[in-house]
């Protein structure tokens, strides 16, 4: 069937697979090469995971463990739940999976517990480098800092798993840790210097620009063939009705975080402050979709008890919370912040 559409395509209209690969090049070029190659993104990734990996090295992420921790026993839940979202703050989202994940079964947390792991996880950005490059997006918009990465990072990882675990996930228990797992790496302070500037590469060519290539080739079909017009109508109702900005709203969403944040900052002081405030909340989550869809289930399948399905529950129901908390943000707490 494909062969036979593709040769009634060279016979009736030969120059639509020409147009089409033009087309989809230039949509994938004009993202790629000018922002990540070319231009500061590339280079602030990169910055911002040997800044992480550093703060990580100083002991920050075990800081913020022990601090979170009592507070979930305070609420009866295993306090490895909370380990994910910590982590995710100065990691990456796989690595939180694959880092935390092990650490709540031998902790022996049920599946409620752990699906509320997921969708706290989902409340903390999903790259260093998102949170930092948002920081200069909310200072260009003249937006009072603090309040802001306390409500929006900090504070949803006490009221998250709270609200989750008296309503949806129940089966909950408090759980007695008697020793902790330590995060901060003993790694020599060169060796994180070298090996997080490799990492932070390695995220930049490996993952990051593969997957912004693969949605915006999906756009430049989807514009080939005449529907994405209305589709971006559509998100862009859509989101700024949640206070979100829609331009880099749909690129968090579809494509990727960092690179939305790296643009709302070039442009943060000419748009409501409102849609600022919205557009980093939703940034700083587990979006995009490929994450949420593709990487998250894979990586907690194999180390958790979850199937693959649970994790995309969870993560749906942090995110539709991600998008409730970017609305009180941006529309009612935001008019008190402007500076």
């Amino acid at each position: 069937m494909i062969v036979l559409i593709a040769l009634i395509a060279l016979l009736f209209a030969p120059n639509s697979l020409s147009q089409l690969f033009d087309l989809t090049i230039k949509e994938v070029y004009d993202v790629v090469v000018p922002i990540f190659l070319t231009g500061t993104v590339g280079i602030a990734i990169i910055v911002s995971v040997i800044l992480g990996r550093i703060l990580e090295r100083l002991g920050f992420t075990d800081g913020l463990i022990r601090l979170f921790v009592p507070i979930m026993k305070w609420m009866l839940i295993n306090p490895t739940v909370i380990i994910p979202s910590i982590y995710n703050i100065l990691g990456d989202i796989n690595a939180a999976g694959k880092i935390a994940a092990p650490v709540l079964v031998k902790a022996n947390a049920t599946k409620d517990e752990q699906k509320i792991a997921v969708a706290t996880m989902i409340q903390s950005p999903q790259s260093f480098a998102t949170f930092v490059l948002g920081l200069l997006a909310l200072t260009a918009a003249g937006i009072n800092l603090f309040p802001i990465i306390i409500l929006s990072i900090f504070v949803p990882l006490i009221v998250v798993p709270f609200i989750l675990s008296k309503t949806i996930y129940r089966n909950t228990r408090k759980v007695d840790l008697h020793e902790l797992p330590r995060f901060t790496p003993k790694t020599k302070p060169l060796e994180t210097l070298f090996q997080s500037a490799k990492e932070g590469t390695e995220l930049l060519l490996l993952v990051i620009i593969p997957a912004v290539a693969a949605v915006f080739f999906v756009i430049g079909i989807l514009k080939f063939i005449g529907v994405w017009a209305f589709i971006n109508s559509v998100l862009t109702v859509t989101l700024t009705y949640l206070s979100i900005d829609p331009a880099s709203g749909i690129v968090s969403i579809l494509a990727a975080p960092t690179l939305a944040v790296a643009q709302l900052a070039e442009y943060a002081s000419t748009i409501p402050p409102g849609l600022v405030v919205g557009s980093f909340v939703i940034a700083n989550s587990g979006l995009p979709l490929s994450v949420i869809f593709g990487q998250m289930p894979l990586t907690w399948r194999e180390c958790s008890s979850l199937k693959e399905k649970d994790v995309i529950e969870a993560a749906l129901v942090g995110l539709v919370i991600r998008f409730a908390t970017a609305w009180f943000l941006g529309f009612v707490v935001t008019p008190f912040l402007v500076v």
